[in-house]
């Protein structure tokens, strides 16, 4: 005998007719608050529309989504007493300009990097917000002073800027010769000094010295392997 499961069966917001249910969609569904006449073009039937909103504003007055009309239009909101939980959260998409990903690009690989290094390298000067939206973006951040007359702040990338772009680490990005073979820069064109500073240098050579000492313990070890083998025979 199968045992028999009580379901709890959420209604919501109560029992409704079928037009009251259509009624309901449309408004929720609505991108802006709805008058009469626009929701019976939508509805698409007869119906006493005025009658069915008084029954859905009764039914939704105690829940924390109230249907209320304003200047003879309909719409669902929440309750205003509740108001004070909701927060909205709006993402704007923002296209960097040339300006911006050129700076970008100079902290990347120059980092730590103060302001007037970075117009030094482009050639000329900040043009108002280019390196205030790589903040805002907190793609980059203010990493101490230089210390030099005037004792200018240094910028370097950040966490989210690695995360945004899926990169583990800074030498992850392609250096000059990567970048001269996919044909994306022409060798022959640029200071090819800009790859050889700052943070992303240091990481590169790391790097390469892992790769060294990795390929001399298996150097090693292949070694004593053969040599095991000799003794062997």
């Amino acid at each position: 005998m199968k045992k028999k499961t009580n379901l709890k069966i959420l209604k919501f917001p109560g029992n409704a007719s079928e037009l009251e249910r259509r009624v309901e969609a449309i408004l929720f569904s609505a991108e802006e608050p709805l008058d009469i006449k626009s929701i019976e073009e939508k509805l698409k039937t007869r119906a006493d529309i005025k009658k069915i909103l008084n029954s859905l504003e009764s039914q939704y007055k105690n829940r924390g989504i109230n249907l209320i009309c304003i200047a003879n239009k309909w719409s669902f909101r929440t309750a205003s007493n509740l108001s004070k939980f909701m927060n909205l959260q709006i993402n704007t998409k923002k296209k960097l300009s040339k300006a911006a990903i050129e700076t970008l690009s100079i902290i990347v690989y120059h980092q730590p990097v103060t302001r007037s290094e970075i117009e030094e390298i482009r050639g000329v000067a900040f043009a108002s917000g280019t390196l205030e939206i790589l903040l805002e973006l907190n793609w980059v951040r203010p990493s101490g002073r230089k210390n030099v007359p005037g004792k200018p702040i240094q910028y370097v990338t950040t966490d989210d800027f690695l995360s945004h772009f899926n990169l583990q680490k800074l030498s992850d990005l392609p250096n000059i010769e990567e970048l001269t073979s996919a044909g994306l820069i022409d060798n022959a064109n640029i200071d090819t000094s800009i790859f050889g500073t700052g943070k992303f240098y240091k990481e590169q050579i790391e790097e390469k010295k892992e790769n060294i000492y990795s390929d001399i313990d298996d150097m090693l070890n292949q070694t004593l392997k053969d040599n095991e083998d000799k003794w062997y025979l």
